[in-house]
């Protein structure tokens, strides 16, 4: 009885001395993590002031000058670092802790076919095939907006990366208690197993060489899965075969 009580002390005194070291190292980190997420939104509402005025500057210059390719280059990449400082902003508010989401009961069938007819004309331009499977008569307890945008974001990568006379599908169904999102796209590069679970990554990109011709920062998919954790839902990306890629999403029903 001895050995066994001065055993199980011995445990807790080494459990003890565990948590205590274990929370003074993680602590440095968890404060470096906050004040980076801290440091992105507050330079990015600084941003948002001079990229305006830039933005308008050039505007008066071409009504004064006439439209030359200098101010379009300007107002091309001031519309670009726009949008790069509100994804910085839009991914350091999802996730907070505790983000805040205008949960409302919508339509959810109907808003991601919505979305889908306004990427079907698109594809067809580029030559590419789009098909839906959308169950009907789903609904969806959650913020809207950001719903939206997680399509957006999954469709424009979709047609973004793959190939003039690709194919595209969205699927979205009812299974059990959840709702499963999927998005599959045919890849015009070979897609390695390996960097799947690094596409969820900020600034990550699989192919760097085609990072002008694509546009986009890389932040797209970590946005998505902001998005997707805040409703509480999981995300994996997958490749059935070396040409295709597919995203899926379970969602709380």
């Amino acid at each position: 009885m001895a050995s066994v009580l001065l055993s199980l002390l011995g445990l807790l005194s080494v459990l003890v001395l565990l948590l205590v070291l274990s929370r003074r190292i993680v602590k440095p980190l968890a404060e470096s993590y906050e004040k980076q997420k801290q440091f992105i939104t507050d330079a990015g509402h600084e941003l948002k002031t001079p990229m305006t005025i830039i933005s308008a500057d050039a505007d008066l210059a071409e009504m004064e000058c006439g439209e030359n390719q200098w101010l379009t280059d300007i107002r091309r990449q001031t519309q670009r670092l726009t949008a790069l400082t509100h994804d910085l902003i839009y991914l350091s508010r999802m996730e907070e802790e505790q983000p805040k989401l205008q949960r409302i009961d919508f339509p959810l069938s109907d808003v991601t076919e919505e979305m889908a007819q306004s990427f079907q004309a698109l594809a067809r331009s580029q030559g590419k095939a789009f098909s839906l499977q959308i169950q009907p008569m789903l609904s969806f307890t959650g913020d809207e907006k950001a719903i939206r945008q997680l399509l957006s974001i999954l469709l424009d990568n979709a047609l973004k990366y793959s190939p003039a006379g690709g194919q595209l599908e969205l699927k979205l169904e009812k299974q059990g208690r959840t709702v499963l999102l999927a998005v599959s796209n045919t890849a015009s590069q070979p897609v390695e197993s390996g960097k799947l679970a690094h596409l969820f990554d900020r600034f990550y990109r699989t192919d760097q060489s085609r990072s002008t011709e694509t546009g986009g920062y890389g932040l797209g998919l970590s946005i998505a899965k902001s998005i997707v954790l805040a409703h509480k839902g999981k995300i994996r990306a997958e490749s059935p075969d070396p040409r295709t890629l597919t995203v899926i999403i379970h969602l709380p029903a």
